[in-house]
């Protein structure tokens, strides 16, 4: 990895600039005073009006002509042609030092104490509920969370004094077809969080044992004075941590774990959850987001707080203080028949968990889903379990599978066949949707659901009504 001193770069050229972890990036690259260009298809992101909420331009596509003299550049890994993309190689040819996203991250959270969240599901919310707490604690922490807002902190990147840098720990590829090392490879934390285990990305990882293999690497990577927090409630956790020799904290429903999560509590509007950590009593916890997986998330970053010097009082005051992020259970607005909200699950779990929190949430308001698989591979490799956690709504829409280019393949004919796979629990129920063709009624509660531009639809549906 070519070696960089930030505090020595005056300028930096981001190709790929609106992805949610470059948004990030680019967020603390500013708050160091570096000047800032970059590059992106000119397709509408989410992360676009935070990008000019900080004052930043980009260029539409990619052209060689857009490195100039800059000290760095920096790519997202996989995705634009990776190392390929004209930006990237005229880097190369001018001398320019350039890096992937995940080794940018990792130079940047070199000179503080990290804390790294990794796991299928939660990463986000459990990195933004420590931002958040720390923050308003006082402990000016640095962070980098793969959204675009934080609610309440706002942009989802900062550097600042404090002693910790806390960042979402991604096991994908640092460069799909270059460089299949994670791409939390490059990270050495004091702290790591992990939420599950799960065979995710099989066009990486062949199998789940291959998946736990990077996990349990990662982990031995903690620093010796550190530690891991991880949910002791999963069998692919407990796996990889049997024969790990570093410290662990365990927590989940189950009395065996050194924290157990009790009297979980769900009504609209707040979720409440008592913890016992290690037999002490620690009191009762309230969240200002719903969900049983979110009671797992917040024990984490309370474990993780509390460890770490922070009081069990300033958690409990600051915790509730916490509303979400963006695209993770979002409300987008309401018309006079439905409201819409949009949620950034795409893998089985996610969606179940996100599903039966929406249940609650909602009471007994009818629920629709529009779906939006992501990437082939992982639509085909688990058609089933997608199927079964769809289930849960009263009635769901499956768009084509967005694949961002990473995959080739056909995504209306494997959306039909995660249709007719659905049908299979939701007869009559379940059905392709193409917006452009398709109007169907809406009445209830509408939520938008995958890790593409499912989003979008929501919005269209609240300008359209």
């Amino acid at each position: 990895m070519t070696k960089i001193n930030f505090n020595k770069v005056s300028s930096v050229h981001l190709i790929g600039i609106k992805g949610v972890g470059m948004t990030a990036l680019a967020a603390c690259l500013k708050d160091k005073n570096i000047n800032i260009s970059g590059s992106d298809v000119s397709e509408k992101f989410i992360t676009d009006q935070t990008l000019k909420k900080m004052g930043l331009s980009w260029w539409e596509n990619f052209s060689a002509d857009h490195i100039k003299n800059q000290d760095l550049v920096i790519a997202t890994g996989s995705a634009h042609q990776g190392p390929d993309n004209p930006e990237a190689r005229a880097a190369v040819q001018k001398g320019i030092p350039y890096l992937t996203h995940g080794e940018a991250l990792g130079l940047l959270m070199a000179k503080k104490s990290g804390i790294s969240v990794c796991g299928v599901g939660g990463k986000t919310t459990t990195s933004a509920i420590l931002a958040t707490v720390m923050t308003l604690a006082g402990e000016r922490p640095s962070f980098a969370i793969g959204a675009s807002e934080i609610f309440p902190l706002g942009q989802p990147g900062r550097c600042d004094k404090g002693q910790y840098f806390i960042a979402e720990a991604d096991e994908y590829a640092t460069a799909k077809g270059f460089d299949h090392r994670p791409r939390f490879y490059w990270q050495n934390p004091k702290v790591i969080i992990c939420t599950n285990i799960e065979h995710d990305h099989p066009d990486i990882y062949p199998d789940l044992e291959a998946t736990k293999a990077v996990f349990g690497q990662f982990f031995a990577k903690i620093e010796a004075d550190g530690f891991l927090v991880i949910n002791g409630d999963n069998k692919n956790n407990q796996a990889v941590i049997a024969k790990l020799n570093k410290k662990v904290i365990t927590y989940g429903k189950n009395k065996n774990n050194n924290c157990q999560i009790k009297n979980i509590s769900l009504s609209p509007g707040k979720t409440t959850f008592s913890l016992q950590y290690n037999k002490q009593d620690w009191g009762s916890f309230t969240l200002s987001v719903p969900g049983a997986h979110n009671a797992f998330n917040a024990t984490a970053a309370i474990i993780t707080l509390q460890n770490l010097g922070i009081s069990l009082a300033k958690i409990r005051q600051f915790l509730p203080k916490f509303t979400g992020t963006k695209r993770r259970f979002e409300f987008l607005g309401k018309t006079s028949q439905f409201e819409v909200w949009d949620d950034y699950a795409h893998h089985p779990k996610q969606i179940k968990a996100t599903l039966s929190a929406a249940t609650c949430w909602f009471g007994k308001k009818r629920l629709t889903v529009i779906f939006q698989p992501h990437t082939f591979s992982r639509t085909e490799k688990m058609l089933g379990d997608f199927a079964k956690s769809l289930s849960l709504a009263n009635r769901v829409f499956i768009l084509p599978v967005y694949d961002a280019g990473r995959e080739t393949g056909n995504p209306e004919k494997l959306a039909q066949k995660l249709v007719k796979e659905t049908q299979k629990y939701l007869p009559q129920k379940a059905f392709f949707y193409q917006p452009l063709k398709d109007k169907p009624r809406f009445r209830g509660v509408v939520l938008t659901m995958g890790a593409g531009d499912v989003w979008k639809i929501g919005n269209n549906l609240l300008k359209n009504d």
